[in-house]
């Protein structure tokens, strides 16, 4: 069970003004471009100085992810907090499965579309996303060695992560989301389970 505690009153005002900025610039880079908004212009729409803006994103690029650690939390919660009898696999499978369904029922199909759309269009922001989702790698291999009884990832857990999330930027980036996360966690399966249970069992 977590014993992670709420967070109080000035951590959730310090989450919604970041939200509250990323909102805005988003919305501002979908309507002009990215590259045609200025942190000043973001500034002045969201209400706040430009350097609250850098105090909560340290470059321009990150006004359109808000939660990237949330994102981390979550990632790592969907392994190490699974049902018992659910393989690491199935677990990681089902928490992408849940992040299309969010955001489609907080968006909507028509404007996630169009963010997509502004995603692809905007290499800047393309580059970004891989390399956040990447900087997830560490954590989630730990967390993975750690379900399976190891002292550390090993090479197989490593490579298993990368290919994990790099599967986010395609996913994501397809016409049909859901199609692409059954054929990649398809082939995952095929080459990951036989590793874990191997794993598991000269740990344990």
């Amino acid at each position: 069970m977590s014993t992670t505690q709420p967070p109080g009153r000035r951590e959730r005002k310090k989450a919604a003004t970041r939200k509250a900025i990323s909102d805005v610039a988003t919305q501002l880079f979908l309507e002009r471009g990215f590259d045609n908004v200025s942190i000043r212009e973001i500034a002045d729409a969201a209400d706040v100085s430009p350097t609250t803006v850098f105090a909560h994103f340290a470059q321009k690029e990150a006004l359109v992810f808000d939660e990237d650690d949330e994102q981390r939390d979550r990632l790592v919660a969907a392994v190490r907090d699974r049902p018992s009898g659910t393989t690491i696999n199935r677990a990681l499978y089902d928490f992408y499965l849940a992040e299309i369904g969010m955001n489609l029922a907080e968006h909507g199909d028509d404007v996630a579309r169009t963010f997509m759309t502004f995603l692809k269009e905007t290499p800047a922001l393309r580059d970004y996303a891989t390399k956040m989702w990447l900087r997830h790698e560490d954590a989630l291999a730990s967390t993975i060695a750690d379900e399976l009884g190891l002292a550390g990832p090993t090479a197989e857990i490593r490579v298993y992560a990368r290919f994990v999330l790099q599967m986010q930027t395609l996913v994501a980036e397809s016409e049909d989301q859901r199609a692409e996360l059954d054929a990649g966690f398809a082939i995952l399966e095929g080459g990951w389970a036989p590793i874990e249970t191997r794993l598991a069992e000269a740990a344990g």
